[in-house]
């Protein structure tokens, strides 16, 4: 079999695996009926493996938008939204094979490898927890990454169905500080009270055109907009950002009407 044929071969598999699994049934999902206690449920132990064969093709698409598969998740670190899946897709095959198992410290995430490990922080109250990121999603706009209903459990997102998070990867095997689940039920929860989102519409080199941004949308929204410069390799980009925003269904309804009024690249940022 030619290298051609091959990956079109796995391209079809993943479409169909990102199919069944979060990235595209149209049933109700949510918790199971009878709640489980979740205290017994421990963290992913990360530990070194190979890439599933499934699931981790250089570039993929779904729903019309393209997504490219990270060559390693050393060193990854982001802020943003996480979401939460349940019933609708327990005991369903995800996009790296495995099984899904609402009731298993597990993750979904659009380019991580699979499989990988990743410590969750909840920014609005401090739980933290580490998943095994084994699937790919959340393809809903916004979103960084879909975690087991267990895990959405332990951090305290299910009742609200989102929350602000920090997603940090884990190196099985690289020393690094991690805190044990027993010793994270052991310290009170603080929030961190970093948590801000913004609905970025866009980064421009020049603030000229920034401003220019800035004026039009004035004209059409009353919310608060701001120029957030920041320095980077490639020199200064002028974020226009609007917001701190109330809740993230604002953040979306906000977003879906930027796209009327042409603002094709808006996204929710957490600071």
């Amino acid at each position: 079999m030619t290298c051609s044929v091959f990956w079109r071969r796995a391209a079809l598999a993943l479409t169909y695996l990102l199919l069944i699994s979060c990235g595209g049934v149209s049933e109700k999902d949510g918790a199971p009926g009878k709640v489980p206690d979740i205290s017994q449920i421990p963290d992913a132990v990360p530990k070194a493996e190979p890439r599933s064969k499934y699931g981790n093709p250089t570039q993929y698409e779904v729903f019309g938008k393209r997504y490219y598969t990270l060559t390693s998740a050393d060193g990854y670190r982001e802020k943003g939204i996480a979401s939460w899946y349940g019933t609708k897709f327990h005991g369903r095959r995800t996009s790296s094979g495995e099984i899904y198992d609402m009731y298993e410290m597990t993750a979904a995430h659009k380019t991580l490898p699979l499989p990988s490990y990743v410590e969750v922080t909840n920014l609005e109250n401090g739980r933290n927890v580490i998943v095994k990121v084994n699937d790919r999603g959340p393809f809903h706009d916004n979103r960084l990454i879909d975690l087991s209903y267990s895990a959405a459990t332990k951090l305290g997102i299910v009742s609200k169905g989102t929350g602000l998070v920090e997603v940090r990867a884990i190196t099985p095997g690289k020393a690094q500080k991690t805190v044990t689940s027993v010793e994270r039920d052991a310290q009170p929860v603080k929030s961190s009270g970093s948590a801000a989102m913004f609905l970025q519409v866009g980064a421009f080199s020049t603030l000229n055109r920034a401003e220019q941004v800035k004026l039009r949308l004035q004209q059409d929204i009353p919310d608060s907009i701001s120029i957030m410069p920041m320095d980077g390799a490639q020199g200064t980009l002028y974020r226009v950002r609007v917001g701190p925003l109330a809740s993230v269904a604002d953040g979306d309804h906000l977003a879906a009407r930027l796209v009327g009024l042409g603002f094709r690249d808006s996204h929710i940022v957490v600071d």
